[in-house]
Protein backbone atom coordinates (compact mmCIF):
# COMPACT_ATOMS: atom_id res chain seq x y z
CA UNK A 1 0.00 0.00 0.00
CA UNK A 2 1.10 3.59 -0.62
CA UNK A 3 0.52 5.08 2.77
CA UNK A 4 -1.54 7.65 1.70
CA UNK A 5 -4.43 7.56 3.79
CA UNK A 6 -7.75 9.87 3.53
CA UNK A 7 -10.19 10.30 6.79
CA UNK A 8 -13.80 9.77 6.65
CA UNK A 9 -15.50 12.69 8.66
CA UNK A 10 -18.62 11.41 8.86
CA UNK A 11 -17.54 7.71 9.81
CA UNK A 12 -14.01 8.50 11.23
CA UNK A 13 -12.91 5.53 9.20
CA UNK A 14 -9.25 6.28 7.61
CA UNK A 15 -9.32 4.22 4.21
CA UNK A 16 -5.32 3.51 2.56
CA UNK A 17 -5.15 4.13 -0.88
CA UNK A 18 -3.90 1.54 -3.15
CA UNK A 19 -0.92 1.91 -5.33
CA UNK A 20 -1.21 2.59 -8.39
CA UNK A 21 -1.63 0.19 -11.19
CA UNK A 22 -0.57 0.96 -14.79
CA UNK A 23 -3.93 0.18 -16.31
CA UNK A 24 -6.82 1.99 -17.46
CA UNK A 25 -10.45 1.07 -17.32
CA UNK A 26 -11.92 3.53 -19.90
CA UNK A 27 -14.51 5.70 -18.86
CA UNK A 28 -17.79 5.57 -21.05
CA UNK A 29 -19.38 8.61 -20.63
CA UNK A 30 -22.55 7.97 -18.47
CA UNK A 31 -23.41 10.64 -15.66
CA UNK A 32 -20.89 10.72 -12.80
CA UNK A 33 -21.51 13.52 -10.47
CA UNK A 34 -20.37 14.44 -7.61
CA UNK A 35 -21.13 17.12 -4.88
CA UNK A 36 -19.09 18.40 -2.45
CA UNK A 37 -18.99 21.01 0.30
CA UNK A 38 -16.81 23.85 0.38
CA UNK A 39 -13.89 22.18 1.73
CA UNK A 40 -14.36 18.92 -0.88
CA UNK A 41 -15.80 16.70 1.20
CA UNK A 42 -17.97 14.81 -0.83
CA UNK A 43 -21.82 15.23 0.37
CA UNK A 44 -23.47 13.19 -3.01
CA UNK A 45 -21.58 10.24 -5.58
CA UNK A 46 -24.44 9.16 -7.91
CA UNK A 47 -23.56 5.36 -8.68
CA UNK A 48 -21.99 5.84 -12.08
CA UNK A 49 -19.34 7.55 -9.85
CA UNK A 50 -19.00 4.93 -7.27
CA UNK A 51 -18.98 2.11 -9.98
CA UNK A 52 -16.44 3.59 -11.86
CA UNK A 53 -14.44 4.35 -8.45
CA UNK A 54 -15.31 1.05 -6.68
CA UNK A 55 -15.57 3.00 -3.32
CA UNK A 56 -19.05 2.29 -1.73
CA UNK A 57 -21.55 5.26 -0.89
CA UNK A 58 -20.79 4.71 3.32
CA UNK A 59 -16.87 5.13 2.12
CA UNK A 60 -17.01 8.32 -0.19
CA UNK A 61 -19.65 10.30 1.74
CA UNK A 62 -17.66 12.10 3.91
CA UNK A 63 -14.51 11.47 2.67
CA UNK A 64 -12.13 14.38 0.75
CA UNK A 65 -13.09 13.99 -2.85
CA UNK A 66 -9.30 13.53 -3.23
CA UNK A 67 -9.54 10.26 -2.18
CA UNK A 68 -9.29 9.36 -6.02
CA UNK A 69 -6.51 11.66 -6.80
CA UNK A 70 -3.80 9.79 -8.61
CA UNK A 71 -0.64 10.08 -7.60
CA UNK A 72 0.67 10.94 -11.49
CA UNK A 73 -1.54 14.52 -10.56
CA UNK A 74 0.15 17.66 -9.91
CA UNK A 75 -0.89 19.69 -7.40
CA UNK A 76 -0.60 22.75 -9.15
CA UNK A 77 -3.42 21.57 -11.26
CA UNK A 78 -5.81 21.72 -8.59
CA UNK A 79 -4.06 24.32 -7.19
CA UNK A 80 -5.28 26.09 -9.88
CA UNK A 81 -8.80 24.76 -9.89
CA UNK A 82 -9.43 25.64 -6.26
CA UNK A 83 -8.40 29.21 -7.34
CA UNK A 84 -11.17 28.88 -10.37
CA UNK A 85 -14.21 27.53 -8.30
CA UNK A 86 -13.20 29.64 -4.81
CA UNK A 87 -14.06 32.28 -7.10
CA UNK A 88 -17.32 30.94 -8.05
CA UNK A 89 -16.69 30.49 -11.43
CA UNK A 90 -17.05 27.81 -13.56
CA UNK A 91 -14.05 25.16 -13.88
CA UNK A 92 -13.35 22.48 -16.43
CA UNK A 93 -10.15 20.32 -17.33
CA UNK A 94 -8.12 17.03 -18.11
CA UNK A 95 -7.66 14.58 -14.94
CA UNK A 96 -6.26 11.56 -14.27
CA UNK A 97 -8.29 10.08 -11.39
CA UNK A 98 -7.37 6.37 -9.36
CA UNK A 99 -9.84 3.73 -8.43
CA UNK A 100 -10.23 2.04 -5.27
CA UNK A 101 -7.72 -0.63 -6.74
CA UNK A 102 -5.50 1.03 -8.07
CA UNK A 103 -6.33 1.29 -11.69
CA UNK A 104 -7.29 4.77 -13.53
CA UNK A 105 -9.52 6.81 -15.30
CA UNK A 106 -8.97 9.66 -17.71
CA UNK A 107 -11.63 12.43 -17.93
CA UNK A 108 -12.76 15.82 -18.24
CA UNK A 109 -14.27 16.94 -14.79
CA UNK A 110 -16.54 20.33 -14.69
CA UNK A 111 -17.13 21.85 -11.37
CA UNK A 112 -19.60 24.37 -10.44
CA UNK A 113 -20.00 26.41 -7.20
CA UNK A 114 -23.15 25.82 -5.16
CA UNK A 115 -24.35 29.16 -3.82
CA UNK A 116 -27.36 29.46 -1.09
CA UNK A 117 -29.94 32.68 -1.24
CA UNK A 118 -27.11 35.32 -0.51
CA UNK A 119 -24.78 34.70 -3.51
CA UNK A 120 -22.09 32.99 -0.87
CA UNK A 121 -20.99 28.98 -2.17
CA UNK A 122 -22.04 26.23 0.19
CA UNK A 123 -20.33 23.96 -2.20
CA UNK A 124 -19.33 22.25 -5.37
CA UNK A 125 -20.94 20.25 -8.23
CA UNK A 126 -18.86 18.17 -10.51
CA UNK A 127 -19.53 16.27 -13.59
CA UNK A 128 -17.32 13.66 -16.13
CA UNK A 129 -16.93 13.99 -19.87
CA UNK A 130 -14.94 11.30 -21.97
CA UNK A 131 -11.95 13.55 -22.95
CA UNK A 132 -10.33 13.61 -26.09
CA UNK A 133 -7.56 10.98 -26.52
CA UNK A 134 -4.96 13.68 -28.13
CA UNK A 135 -5.74 16.23 -25.68
CA UNK A 136 -5.73 14.13 -22.80
CA UNK A 137 -2.25 12.74 -24.03
CA UNK A 138 -1.17 16.51 -24.15
CA UNK A 139 -2.16 16.75 -20.58
CA UNK A 140 -0.56 13.87 -19.62
CA UNK A 141 2.76 15.14 -21.00
CA UNK A 142 2.94 18.34 -18.73
CA UNK A 143 1.58 16.76 -15.56
CA UNK A 144 4.66 14.79 -16.31
CA UNK A 145 6.75 17.26 -16.37
CA UNK A 146 4.83 19.39 -13.82
CA UNK A 147 5.28 16.47 -11.67
CA UNK A 148 8.90 16.67 -12.55
CA UNK A 149 9.05 20.21 -11.24
CA UNK A 150 7.40 19.55 -7.88
CA UNK A 151 9.42 16.47 -7.11
CA UNK A 152 12.66 18.72 -7.81
CA UNK A 153 11.29 21.15 -5.08
CA UNK A 154 10.34 18.48 -2.76
CA UNK A 155 6.73 18.79 -3.18
CA UNK A 156 4.48 15.89 -2.98
CA UNK A 157 0.97 14.77 -3.61
CA UNK A 158 -1.36 14.39 -1.60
Amino acid sequence: MSGKTVKNTITGHTITKPDPVDEEVPFDGGVMITETDRYGIITYANKKFRDMTGYTKEELIGSPHNINRHPDMPKEAFRQMWETIKRGEYWEGYVKNMRKDGRYYLVIVWIKPKFDKEGKIVGYIAGRKIPDRQKMNEALELYKKLKAEEEAKGLSAS
